[in-house]
């Protein structure tokens, strides 16, 4: 059992990536992620955390210098938010190609033009395609959980991993938070195996130029050109999902917590209406759930751990049966409509039954989001009526 500490999530994050050991740091500044970095910085400074903090000029850098440290075997840390983020866009691809088991803070805010420092999703579910496995968290405790685990499973499999977490909601929000003991860690995630194979004395090329089909290396092996790199990291990411199952279940033996591993679901037992969301936006769902339920509506919610690789098979047996569905998201697919209700019906397309579906568009740049909103939207779709659509007080 640990310390039960009254802290946010950007605090939450900083522990976490003290109590998994992390050797080398580097981050650039940038609200609401900001906290993350002065907390581990400090860490260093006062010698309770023993790492090294490198200090870059941007975003850019600071992936491109954990990505340096990661293929030389130190376990690595950064984090961002927003356009800091979209900074990192060439690194994020560059991490996921190069199979490195970055673990990196996402503090999720609306991304500019025009300017908000407050929350949406957009930056992160923007980044979806570069290769990185995306876990989203609903409270502090997960966030700080979801930071050791994905050590564990990134070090795994060798796929870089964000943690997300909604930006002042949770990145500046203190509530009660269970920080685990360090042997606790210590016995959940061993210590970083060294698998660059540099040792100091061989010259060695990282990351060369390679050419489109297979070639035969100097002692005939044929090696996988380009297409079968790409291939290899799309299927070592779906097939990702069974050690996030795996990290979770240990995780609750050692820890007594348990977070879904890629889906979770609030009363969908008996459930014929559901409500579909990430982050802490899933927890105002389950607020939402419980007045439809004292309305006499069998509601239910089921919330998107893992975007990333997206879990198909878990939402359509999560979903099957029901008489609506209404999706609530932070992000937009511009030209077409929310990304996570884009996914899941693509994932239900082949499903025997189909049940009736909305979706909305909510909260962007940091927009009030109450349960009994999405309860109303949610009636809506009970009472027949489907819309696709941006959600604000005055649509109801």
């Amino acid at each position: 059992m640990g310390r039960i500490e009254i802290i946010t999530a950007n605090t939450a994050a900083a522990l976490a990536a003290k109590l998994c050991r992390v050797q080398v740091i580097s981050a650039y500044p940038i609200t609401p992620q900001t906290p993350v970095t002065e907390e581990l910085a400090e860490m260093v400074e006062n010698g309770s955390l023993k790492a090294e903090y490198i200090t870059v000029e941007s975003e850019h850098s600071a992936l491109a210098s954990v990505v340096a440290a990661s293929q030389v075997g130190a376990r690595v840390f950064t984090a961002t938010s927003a356009n800091g983020l979209l900074y990192m866009h060439e690194m994020l691809h560059w991490a996921a190609g190069s199979r490195v088991p970055i673990v990196m803070a996402c503090v999720n805010r609306g991304v500019g033009a025009p300017w908000t420092i407050l929350n949406d999703q957009q930056d992160t579910v923007s980044q979806r395609d570069t290769g990185w496995i995306q876990i989203y968290c609903r409270n502090s405790q997960e966030a700080l959980d979801s930071v050791i685990q994905a050590y564990r499973v990134a070090e795994r499999i060798q796929i870089p991993i964000m943690v997300c977490y909604d930006g002042f909601i949770l990145s500046h929000t203190s509530t009660p938070v269970d920080v685990p003991l360090q042997e606790e860690v210590d016995g959940f995630l061993p210590p970083l195996e060294d698998r660059s194979g540099i040792d100091g004395h061989t010259l060695m090329n990282v990351n060369p130029l390679i050419l489109s089909d297979p070639r035969p290396d100097p002692e005939g092996r044929l090696m996988p050109g380009y297409m079968e790199f790409r291939h290899r990291l799309q299927q070592d990411i779906l097939d990702s999902v069974n050690e996030i199952q795996s990290a979770d279940e240990e995780f609750s033996k050692i820890f007594g917590r348990s977070w879904g591993a890629s889906v979770w679901t609030y009363r969908m037992d008996d459930a014929e209406h559901a409500m579909v969301s990430m982050g802490s936006l899933a927890s105002e769902c389950t607020l939402a759930a419980d007045q439809l339920r004292n309305e006499g509506v069998k509601a239910g919610v089921v919330g998107v751990r893992v975007y990333r690789p997206f879990p198909r098979v878990e939402i359509v047996e999560s979903l099957a049966g029901l008489k609506t569905v209404t999706f609530f998201e932070k992000d937009v697919s511009y030209g077409y409509q929310g990304a996570l209700a884009m996914d899941a019906k693509a994932a239900m397309y082949d499903s025997k039954h189909r049940p009736l579906i909305s979706s909305y568009i909510v909260g962007l740049g940091g927009r009030d989001v109450r349960p009994d909103q999405l309860a109303q939207a949610t009636l809506k779709c009970v009472g027949g009526e489907t819309k696709h659509c941006w959600l604000d007080v005055r649509d109801l």
